[in-house]
């Protein structure tokens, strides 16, 4: 048997488990935001790491990815419905961040 499977949280962190996955996600829970809007308001994140990250994450069916046909290109993320499914563990750790930099 795998042991993704028999482990959730390995399967978990298999998903969203890197430096820069959790942040692009909880920045897309209030809607999609445009690639360029998104990757400022990552701070650290390079061009390349960017670009790698939301591949990823697209692939894994936690984000969708819309190209407008317009010119210079548009293009936009979103949580998919999987992706959406992780807003409570997502602003979990934001509430425990938060918490404990206070203390």
């Amino acid at each position: 048997m795998n042991k993704e499977i028999d482990c959730p949280l390995h399967y978990t962190m298999n998903l969203i488990g890197t430096k820069w996955k959790p942040l692009i996600l909880f920045h897309l829970l209030e809607g999609g935001l445009r690639s360029g809007v998104l990757q400022k308001q990552i701070i650290g994140i390079s061009n390349k790491m960017f670009t790698q990250t939301v591949r990823e994450l697209e692939k894994d069916g936690l984000i969708t990815r819309k190209v407008y046909p317009v010119v210079p290109p548009k293009v936009e993320y979103a949580l998919s419905k999987r992706g959406k499914s992780l807003e409570t563990v997502l602003r979990s750790l934001d509430k425990w961040g938060l918490e404990d930099v206070k203390s």
